[in-house]
């Protein structure tokens, strides 16, 4: 296969045009703005003027959408930041001031959408906004939170699986990953005189899956049963592929003294409870 010599970052599958070698910052007025951070903006920005777009469908008025987001936006960083750090205790234990360092990667999606979701759940309460309905929104914000905001794992060249040779494999240059699992480390080899790592794009993978979620409860809104159904199947049909796509993952966050991802767990869990919920609440509405 061709190569981009010295190419940082492929997809050698579709050949020596699918490589580029991109900065993980871009310089602006004498600060540096990393990819990571800026990919993840966007992706709030979007999930914002979509629900406000929409909230009406829902009962919701659009001022309400952003007197939620004031309190659950802080809350959900700080949530998704605390779930990191907990199952991620060893890197902090002596470096305090890294928890901090937000931009440097560390956001674990569940802890993110569990207090945001609790925030949102509370105001939504203290302002008699139907709960069940804004989170059926929250829902659309959340699938194309993460849909883009996936794609600031690839700056960071983090969130991939084991190695691969199919159709969507992904090529890093070794110099550039830190913390490379010995799993992918054995699979290293040379092209051109340059040392490459060759892995499962999960974080391509869970972006795909959450559009093509996102295109599914569209076309599903219409036969909801109850407010809150829309969040449930998001959970249910989230919660699948992670369970697939952690499967794959070599930098999973591990349960304590344990080999189990916590996230694969969390998603089976999810799963069943979803489906469940959903089950019993269209049963005692037929």
């Amino acid at each position: 296969m061709t190569e981009m010599r010295g190419a940082v970052i492929s997809f050698p599958m579709f050949g020596a045009g699918f490589s580029i070698n991109p900065p993980d910052h871009i310089g602006l007025f004498g600060f540096k703005f990393y990819y990571y951070g800026l990919i993840i903006a966007v992706g709030f920005l979007l999930a914002v003027l979509y629900t406000m777009k929409r909230s009406r469908e829902f009962g919701i008025e659009q001022d309400n959408i952003l007197d939620v987001i004031v309190f659950a936006l802080p809350a959900g960083i700080i949530g998704a930041r605390l779930y990191y750090v907990i199952f991620n205790f060893a890197m902090y234990k002596n470096d305090f001031a890294g928890v901090f360092r937000i931009w440097e990667g560390g956001l674990a999606v569940y802890g993110g959408i569990a207090a945001g979701a609790l925030t949102a759940a509370a105001v939504c309460k203290i302002k008699k906004i139907r709960i069940g309905a804004f989170l059926d929104i929250a829902a659309f914000g959340f699938l194309i939170g993460q849909s883009v905001g996936r794609w600031g794992n690839f700056f960071n060249r983090e969130a991939f699986g084991a190695y691969t040779d199919g159709l969507f494999a992904l090529r890093y240059l070794e110099s550039t990953v830190s913390d490379i699992p010995a799993v992918v480390q054995e699979k290293a080899f040379i092209v051109d005189g340059f040392s490459y790592i060759q892995v499962h794009p999960a974080f391509l993978y869970e972006s795909l899956w959450n559009l093509t979620l996102f295109i599914f409860l569209n076309i599903y809104k219409s036969r909801k049963k109850f407010d809150g159904e829309i969040l449930l199947l998001y959970l249910l049909g989230y919660g699948v592929g992670r369970v697939w796509i952690e499967g794959l993952r070599t930098d999973n966050l591990l349960l304590w003294g344990t080999g189990i991802a916590v996230s694969q767990l969390l998603s089976g869990i999810l799963v069943i409870f979803a489906a469940g919920y959903i089950f019993v609440k269209r049963r005692s509405n037929v």
